[in-house]
């Protein structure tokens, strides 16, 4: 039995039916009755599967509550980051910023619940920011940073498993 081959398929699916006559085997000159159907049956399939994703889109935004959408700031064991840093610094001088995850213990690095990032912030602005894999590395970063100014340096850290939780820790810049 013969079965229709690559330039069969693309035979059906051309817009025009005698663009690669080379294509047109012979023995399926009568198949381009099927034509229509085809490209009918492939709109409708489109538009089913357009449908579905819309709908579990919907499901999957349901799904994230406000609690889990909001910045966490209060404490907890696993979850607030820790931040270890001077209190006092020299404008312009390095000095390290260490964030950990985790202010009473280790946050767990598993395939299925690690730290996706931790960001460093000096009061609104971003300074730095790392991603996580999970298993091959903890939630533990050092950074190293200087400042102009003294403010507000601010740690979030987003789990896998809950929004993003903050800590945050004054310093202050001498000349």
């Amino acid at each position: 039995m013969n079965t229709p081959s690559l330039a069969h398929f693309v035979w059906l699916c051309t817009p025009f039916q005698g663009a690669i006559p080379a294509a047109r085997p012979s023995r399926f000159r009568g198949i381009s009755s099927l034509r229509p159907s085809l490209v009918a049956a492939v709109a409708v399939a489109m538009g089913l599967g357009m449908v579905v994703a819309a709908h579990a889109e919907e499901d999957q935004a349901q799904q994230f509550t406000p609690e889990f959408r909001e910045l966490h700031k209060g404490f907890d064991g696993k979850h607030t980051p820790k931040i270890t840093a001077p209190d006092s610094v020299k404008r312009g001088a390095w000095f390290t910023v260490t964030v950990s995850v985790g202010a009473e213990s280790m946050h767990p690095s598993l395939q299925e619940h690690f730290v996706r990032y931790i960001a460093l912030y000096k009061d609104s602005v971003e300074i730095a920011r790392t991603y996580l894999h999970p298993v091959y590395s903890a939630p533990t970063v050092t950074f190293t940073v200087a400042l102009d100014e003294g403010g507000l340096l601010r740690a979030i850290v987003e789990p896998t498993h809950s929004a993003a939780w903050e800590a945050s820790k004054k310093i202050t810049v001498v000349p």
